[in-house]
């Protein structure tokens, strides 16, 4: 949609747009009509003022146009712009309203010729992509503590420092085995392929690394090509590329089982289960003592509920005694209470008979008569009571530890006070503590019997 603020009408109702007006629907229209495009062409008039943003022109054989490259934008270039250089812009098309001027506002740049590589780099990916060599379901799953880790990469290549130092820090014991190559050049896709196929064919290792340091399109554009993306998929072992920077991403990494973003961020996904590990036992060391400590606390209050449960036998005797002693009273308090019941009983049923004036040479026969009996039956209780009583202590008394050495018994202890049950708590040479009815001794243990 145009919009048509500053339309005026005049007096003869013919319509008139301002200059702002004008300049805002050209701007709208060439905006609506070009969309986002790349412009090939020469650089001039390049200049850079202390706002950061780039203005130049762009150039061919017949004809010009004026770009602007914001800062924000200016900042990503991966190279400096110069006067003369030839490239392609990422741009579009617009009108600089204040002043009328046709221009392109630039996203991105690249160095000429580097489209047709662009160009290629898509064709090879849609084709494998077609075939499925990108699809999740063909990685092969990272081996968290790796026994032996190979590299494919050139010998003078930054990245093989990074990597032996990233691994020396993270993992000191981990074997490496560098499979040399080109990573540059015409035929070093070849070179690459080879040493992949070397790798998976010696099966010297169980995870292998394919690295490059950073550098331009075409310096990376060994690791585009196909035979390079068939050994990485044919490749038994699993795979990590670390190509180039993090912006930087080849159809090695594609079909790759996992890309890191830099040689080092390789060398640490290789190296992370043991890094890890290295952490964890950190911590275990840390919280250990902490841990034992609060451990044998516990163990500790353990014991001392167990203490307070446990009663010594003398302490057991002694509550004995006490329930028996209670057992007497409470005997002979109702003993007591009967006889003075009888008693009462008695003077009750004397009462009643000297009231009623009874025979009473009959009457005192049958109350002798039946305070014998009483007298009798009280007397035979009590004997019963006092009978009970005395086996009860004589039992208790029976069960005394002292009583059974008294009988001709003996207690053997070791040293250290624990009691010997068998022959299996001690052995020949050992000094034992011996305790009987009268008085302890020692003994040495000369000789040990089953029997």
């Amino acid at each position: 949609m145009i919009e048509k603020t500053g339309l005026f009408t005049s007096e003869s109702g013919e319509e008139i747009l301002s200059v702002s007006a004008l300049n805002r629907l050209a701007r709208q229209m060439l905006e609506g009509r070009f969309p986002l495009l790349w412009v090939a062409g020469e650089i001039s008039n390049l200049r850079r003022p202390s706002s950061g943003h780039i203005y130049f022109a762009l150039k061919d054989e017949s004809a010009q146009v004026d770009c602007v490259m914001f800062r924000n934008r200016s900042q990503l270039l991966p190279f400096r712009l110069q006067d003369g250089m030839r490239v392609e812009a990422r741009a579009h098309v617009t009108l600089y309203e204040a002043r009328g001027g046709f221009q392109l506002n630039v996203e991105a740049m690249r160095a000429a010729g580097i489209g047709a590589l662009y160009e290629a780099f898509a064709r090879l990916r849609a084709k494998l992509e077609s075939e499925g060599l990108f699809a999740p379901e063909r990685r092969l799953p990272l081996p968290r503590y790796p026994r032996r880790v190979g590299i494919v990469t050139s010998l003078q290549a930054a990245a093989l420092q990074d990597i032996l130092a990233t691994l020396a820090r993270r993992a000191p014991h981990l074997p490496v085995i560098v499979y040399p190559t080109l990573v540059q050049g015409d035929s070093a896709g070849n070179y690459i392929a080879e040493a992949i196929r070397t790798a998976a064919g010696r099966a010297e290792c169980d995870l292998l690394l394919v690295a490059r340091g950073g550098g331009g399109i075409e310096d990376l554009w060994a690791f585009n090509e196909e035979c390079v993306a068939r050994a990485i998929d044919a490749c038994p072992l699993p795979i990590i590329t670390g190509i180039g920077h993090e912006t930087d991403t080849t159809i090695a990494d594609l079909v790759a089982d996992c890309r890191a973003a830099t040689p080092t961020a390789a060398a640490e996904l290789a190296s992370a289960g043991y890094f890890e590990v290295q952490g964890d036992l950190a911590r275990l060391a840390l919280a250990m003592p902490t841990n034992m400590q609060r451990l044998l606390q516990v163990r500790m209050q353990h014991i001392d509920l167990l203490t307070r449960r446990l009663i010594h036998p003398g302490e057991k005797l002694g509550r004995l005694r006490a329930e028996t002693a209670h057992l007497a009273t409470r005997l002979g308090a109702g003993m007591r209470q009967r006889l003075g019941l009888g008693r009462l009983t008695l003077q009750q049923v004397q009462s009643r008979h000297a009231r009623h004036r009874p025979d009473l040479r009959h009457a005192q026969r049958g109350l002798d008569t039946l305070a014998a009996q009483l007298r009798s039956s009280v007397a035979n209780s009590l004997a019963q009571r006092q009978n009970r009583l005395l086996n009860l202590a004589a039992g208790l008394e029976h069960l005394s530890p002292q009583a059974v050495l008294q009988r001709g018994y003996s207690l053997a202890r070791k040293t250290d006070g624990s009691i010997v049950h068998s022959t299996a708590q001690i052995t020949q040479g050992d000094t034992l503590l011996l305790s009987f009815g009268q008085g302890e001794a020692d003994t040495l243990v000369t000789r040990l019997s089953d029997n």
